[in-house]
């Protein structure tokens, strides 16, 4: 603006194509959305805002305004330039009245990373960090165990309602629908303020980090830990269950765990491990078993029968447009199923994935 040229207008032109296609105003209004700024932070954390920082935030909010409203005839209107120059588009909007009912209602939108993303990982730095192409699936998507999915919802529906939840273990034969609804639910639930924290067993001792970090978080996140278990002498193992018992360190009332595995118990125990001269046989037993008590909640994914095998089957074939003689396509899905040894609603979704590409 202070020194205005043609090729200082194409540069800025060029650098909005790349950032979103365009769009200046939405440009700035995902900047505002994305600040992990003094104010939001203090909003968030429940804090009282001073009269100061309001002023200046309203301030900068009329400045961004200006801003949004810039056009391609207001920014080269003193230059001397009739060859071609790039068009660029803006969205009308009012920055400040969105902004501020944003912040109103930060516990339903968040602020920073948080208020972009749904879901997240964790790095090896146990760091927590986007997922940018999260899995998309929906509770519409999955067919069947609709008790079992009834006590997720409901429990993470107290979550975000301030209500005292329960930490979740998720226990069942492979394939059948544990973890896809898990996240199901946070997609679901994360215009209302739900956030997913995937965190893998290796990084388990990092969860204590994890926490302080979410604690004075306005949303309400959900730590998942998929395809849990553990050896005996496994150090995870107490680190988890330090967490789950809700040590000063780990308590915090916006976060709750789920976790699946493929086991009862979680430990991978050897008849071998009930045997030997251990004077105090049945305490170490108890111990092994202790870490799945301590979750508040247990919600067991049986593998699916014949006729909920092929309700599946049949739910997927409607979805995907399959057009085939009932008696035919139950035939198949049985051989399917049969040549993997099992049911399953995954082999189910391989089934007909495989008849798709067909």
């Amino acid at each position: 603006m202070e020194n205005p040229t043609s090729s200082a207008y194409a540069e800025f032109v060029a650098a909005l194509y790349n950032a979103n296609g365009g769009n200046l105003g939405e440009y700035v209004k995902e900047l505002c959305w994305n600040s992990e700024n003094v104010y939001v932070k203090m909003v968030g954390s429940g804090k009282d805002v001073p009269n100061y920082l309001y002023f200046a935030l309203v301030s900068e909010l009329d400045t961004l305004q200006e801003i949004t409203e810039l056009n391609k005839e207001t920014l080269t209107a003193s230059l001397q330039h009739k060859e071609f120059l790039p068009e660029f588009t803006t969205t009308k909007l009012s920055l400040k009245e969105i902004y501020l009912h944003r912040a109103e209602n930060i516990d339903k939108y968040g602020y920073g990373i948080y208020a972009k993303f749904n879901m997240f990982s964790v790095d090896d730095g146990g760091d927590i960090v986007p997922v940018r192409h999260p899995d998309k699936t929906e509770l519409s998507d999955l067919v069947d165990y609709e008790s079992e999915r009834k006590v997720i919802v409901d429990n993470t529906k107290a979550l975000l309602d301030g209500k005292p939840a329960a930490n979740i273990l998720l226990t069942g034969d492979a394939g059948t629908g544990k973890s896809s609804t898990v996240k199901a639910v946070a997609n679901a639930l994360w215009k209302d303020g739900l956030r997913i924290v995937e965190v893998r067993k290796d990084q388990l001792r990092s969860i204590p980090k994890i926490l302080d970090e979410l604690s004075s978080n306005p949303l309400k996140f959900v730590l998942f830990i998929d395809d849990l278990s553990f050896l005996k002498d496994d150090d995870n193992f107490n680190a988890l269950k330090a967490v789950l018992e809700g040590s000063v360190t780990a308590k915090s009332n916006n976060v709750v765990i789920y976790a699946t595995s493929n086991r009862r118990h979680i430990i991978k125990e050897k008849f071998s491990d009930r045997e030997g001269d251990d004077v105090h046989r049945n305490d170490t037993i108890q111990e092994l078993v202790s870490l799945s008590e301590r979750f508040g909640i247990h919600v067991t994914f049986s593998k699916p029968n014949k006729e909920t095998f092929l309700h599946i089957v049949h739910h997927l074939a409607k979805e995907n447009g399959i057009d085939m003689p009932t008696e035919e396509l139950d035939t198949k899905a049985e051989q399917f199923a049969l040549g993997r040894s099992g049911r399953s609603a995954r082999l189910a979704k391989q089934f007909i994935d495989g008849l798709l590409a067909r």
